[in-house]
């Protein structure tokens, strides 16, 4: 949840840059348009311009965070891959180690224990 607060924070600090420079654009405008009498061109340049980078501000965060979930959905595909393949090397390697306990405990060895008081 923290991430999501921090992109959403990072998105309103970036839009509110873009605006605050658009209207210092506006701010020029106003005497360029009479200077050079292009009428409502300059002033639309600028609001079209600030809408774009708006929108093109929140709409790559959303580009960015579907290609983080399908990056984070390969690397659990992965890590489960390797768990399964990790569980299938223990649970055999304790097999063969339970079938070697069970041949021994068959073949009931003798050990001899020397006697140290006839020494």
């Amino acid at each position: 949840m923290k991430h999501n607060e921090q992109k959403i924070a990072y998105q309103v600090r970036t839009t509110a840059i873009i605006w605050g420079l658009g209207t210092a654009m506006l701010g020029i405008c106003v005497p360029l348009t009479t200077i050079t009498q292009s009428g409502i061109i300059l002033p639309l340049a600028v609001i079209l311009g600030a809408s774009g980078s708006t929108v093109a501000v929140w709409r790559s965060t959303r580009r960015s965070d579907s290609k983080t979930i399908a990056e984070s959905q390969v690397r659990l595909l992965a890590i489960e891959t390797r768990i399964v393949d990790l569980e299938t090397i223990c649970s055999s390697q304790e097999f063969e180690r339970e079938q070697k306990f069970q041949q021994l405990e068959s073949e009931q060895v003798e050990l001899s224990v020397p006697d140290w008081d006839k020494r």
